[in-house]
């Protein structure tokens, strides 16, 4: 979701192959051995792989960096890493808990909410001042977050739209209304050697 939110704002396009993760293609495990998603690989007109990024969050830099129309990059860099880093080492640990609480029985479903509602408190009184989490635009901040907020939410959305926090109840329905997030949201056939080019965004397919 991030990387594609990333792809899709920098006006990109990539050549895109979903895989099912039970079902790992050997192209894929070749370029990239830890068989995690997403991955891109980059080529040279040859063909040749030139580079793989194999983290969502390396992907969405790495496309701001090749356009930034809509400035996601014109922030404090400074505080928008550190957020990233916040979500990705502190609040995803609490969620992956939250969201299989059977597996994690040391602690009760509620424990792990009430851990990952620290972050979400953070989040509210950024969002007290600003429609999004660093200003009035949509920043790449937003684009890191976001998916992981999204997933917490969906755990028991009853409950996480009956917590105080109005802003961030807002901005995440802000986001689900979003074209962009409509965009990246279709699905796709898991890919096969010798399957048309499928090309995101556009969606649109032609042949090698």
């Amino acid at each position: 979701m991030r990387a594609r939110l990333g792809i899709l704002f920098a006006e990109q396009q990539v050549e895109l192959r979903e895989i099912v993760l039970r079902n790992k293609p050997a192209q894929m495990l070749a370029i990239s051995p830890k068989g995690t998603v997403p991955v891109l690989e980059l080529t040279e007109s040859d063909g040749s792989s030139r580079q793989v990024i194999e983290e969502s969050r390396e992907i969405l830099q790495w496309a701001l960096r090749q356009n930034d129309p809509q400035g996601l990059l014109n922030v404090d860099m400074a505080s928008a890493n550190a957020l990233i880093e916040r979500n990705d080492n502190e609040f995803k640990h609490w969620l992956d808990r939250y969201k299989y609480a059977d597996r994690h029985p040391e602690n009760s479903q509620l424990e792990y909410r009430q851990q990952g509602e620290i972050f979400l408190q953070a989040l509210e009184k950024m969002l007290a001042s600003n429609r999004y989490l660093l200003g009035d635009g949509i920043s790449i901040a937003d684009i890191g977050v976001m998916p992981f907020v999204r997933q917490f939410a969906h755990v028991d959305r009853e409950v996480f739209f009956s917590l105080p926090y109005p802003d961030l109840q807002r901005w995440l329905t802000d986001w689900l209304d979003h074209p962009a997030f409509h965009q990246i949201m279709e699905k796709f056939q898991p890919w096969r050697e010798g399957d048309k080019v499928v090309v995101f965004p556009n969606s649109a397919e032609h042949n090698h």
